[in-house]
């Protein structure tokens, strides 16, 4: 099914901070431009470097912050996967939650580089780096092997419905797909996948979704 943006949220939702259910999200400290921190879990407060690259976007705090208190927390024992991974902000996270294995897919060999560098800077033996095409390492897992993908693709790139398509596959029940993307998605837009969405919010300019398998009755 070819993507067609939903309709434009209400005024009401385009305030800057995204909220959780558990509550509003509390702003942090700006860090310079070049890098972010890790915001939870055994890593945080470590900077993680954010290269000059065109159209490398890291997830903003606020919005991690949100995710990983819909996710609970703890991902003790989960197996992660961050498909298009940048600065690895998403994957780094969830390592440092408790992840059992985390899986960084980056095309960019700079990129590749400093995600590297930051594994061995945290000593982080779950995470694992592999440069390649994202969505084909996705696509080699074996179906329903991970609870959490994070999808995070190029806003201008046609890669949304092949990187669903692959994560729907990988992702076990229950267990959880993050997406961001320029325009919202609904439970129609994501039903050929066999997706809905489970939370969603809005950042600026970016929508950010947690979404579950279509037989996944979490509330």
């Amino acid at each position: 099914m070819k993507y067609t943006p939903a309709k434009a949220a209400p005024a009401a939702e385009k305030k800057p901070a995204a909220r959780a259910k558990s509550g509003k999200v509390v702003a942090r400290k700006s860090v310079p431009p070049g890098e972010i921190r890790i915001i939870g879990g055994q890593y945080k407060r470590t900077k993680l470097p954010v290269p000059d690259k065109p159209g490398l976007r890291p997830t903003p705090d606020r919005v991690r912050e949100t995710v990983f208190n819909w996710l609970g927390q703890d991902l003790t024992g989960w197996r992660c996967m961050d498909v298009f991974a940048g600065t690895g902000a998403l994957g780094f996270e969830a390592a440092s939650r408790g992840a059992a294995e985390v899986l960084l897919c980056e095309q960019d060999p700079g990129l590749i580089t400093r995600l590297k560098a930051s594994q061995l800077k945290l000593q982080a033996a779950m995470v694992k780096v592999e440069r390649g095409d994202g969505i084909a390492l996705l696509r080699r897992q074996s179906p329903g092997s991970q609870q959490l993908v994070f999808l995070d693709p190029p806003f201008d790139s046609p890669l949304f419905e092949g990187a669903l398509k692959a994560a729907a596959q990988a992702v076990a029940e229950p267990g959880y797909v993050y997406l961001e993307a320029p325009h919202p998605w609904d439970d129609e837009a994501l039903a050929d996948y066999g997706l809905r969405v489970h939370r969603s919010g809005k950042a600026g300019a970016v929508h950010f979704h947690l979404l579950v398998r279509s037989g996944n009755t979490a509330a």
